[in-house]
């Protein structure tokens, strides 16, 4: 099988590799012309043959102008996957907008980071079965090894509302390490507070693969001096939060972690330097240095 990728990043990049390594052929487009396998969308789409599966890896604001220049060149049948962290309220519109054409759409939220291209990507998909059973290839060549990581959640929009609360269950998660962390670094009478957690990684109820990303981090920087107490949010947070409101259901977690990142912004906060830590270590996403 050969699909189409747009969007080459941190994690397109390596999403092209695993599907190579997997035995599936992409041609690969990004604004950078160096990694890129095609000169532009026309060139991607005629070295791809019916059903076309063509996915975007890219920001939530380049993926309505890309639908609108791919709808022309592509043939009833095709489909157009968006993998990125989309707001799953656009997703109906987006499978509104190309039905007419017969071309099928696919929203995945896709969960792995800087580490799926080892481990595999979670893929949450929402859409039409027929669609998803052509692109199921695609699905397990991503995916990690053995029964989990895949799940067809439901109709347009369930799969980036299913990685929407995913998101905002790990702001809270994160949260609670790093208020934790915080604790164990101001008690006087604790002298390795790494080692805690290296100790935590096996046989406690709260070990994770976030704890072993907290571990890595400490091995780097036992204190996250070199780390601003400042974290981002990906906007994700808030989405899930909104969506919270408006089905009258209580996130008091979610909501506290996502206004604790405001906080951050505010003044240097100990354990925000552990969220930003964290992020760091499982998505890449940058750290503010310390100007200590």
């Amino acid at each position: 099988m050969r699909i189409g990728l747009i969007g080459l990043g941190k994690m397109g990049g390596n999403m092209r590799e695993r599907l190579r390594r997997n035995g599936v052929e992409v041609v690969g487009l990004d604004h950078n012309p160096d990694i890129s396998d095609a000169r532009d969308e026309a060139d991607l789409v005629s070295q791809l043959e019916g059903p076309r599966v063509i996915w975007l890896m890219v920001p939530i604001d380049v993926v309505d102008p890309l639908i609108r220049t791919l709808k022309p060149l592509l043939s009833p049948g095709d489909i157009i996957i968006d993998g990125g962290n989309s707001k799953w309220t656009h997703d109906a519109k987006h499978a509104e907008y190309l039905a007419d054409a017969g071309i099928e759409f696919l929203d995945v939220g896709t969960s792995g980071g800087v580490w799926g291209l080892e481990n595999g990507y979670a893929l949450m998909v929402g859409g039409p079965e027929e669609a998803v059973a052509i692109a199921m290839p695609v699905f397990e060549a991503l995916k990690p090894e053995g029964e989990f990581g895949f799940v067809h959640a439901g109709s347009h929009g369930a799969g980036h509302f299913a990685k929407m609360v995913h998101n905002g269950v790990e702001y809270g998660l994160m949260q609670a390490y790093a208020e934790g962390w915080e604790l164990l670094e101001a008690a006087p009478i604790v002298t390795n507070v790494p080692a805690i957690f290296e100790s935590w990684r096996e046989g406690t109820v709260i070990r994770s693969w976030l704890l072993d990303l907290m571990v890595r981090a400490l091995e780097a920087d036992p204190h996250l001096d070199e780390i601003e107490g400042y974290a981002e949010d990906s906007g994700e947070g808030r989405w899930t939060v909104n969506a919270a409101v408006d089905l009258a259901v209580p996130v008091p977690t979610i909501a506290a972690s996502l206004f604790a990142r405001f906080v951050s912004r505010q003044e240097d906060s100990p354990a925000m330097k552990m969220v930003a830590a964290m992020r760091n270590q499982f998505g890449g996403h940058a750290v503010q240095v310390s100007k200590d």
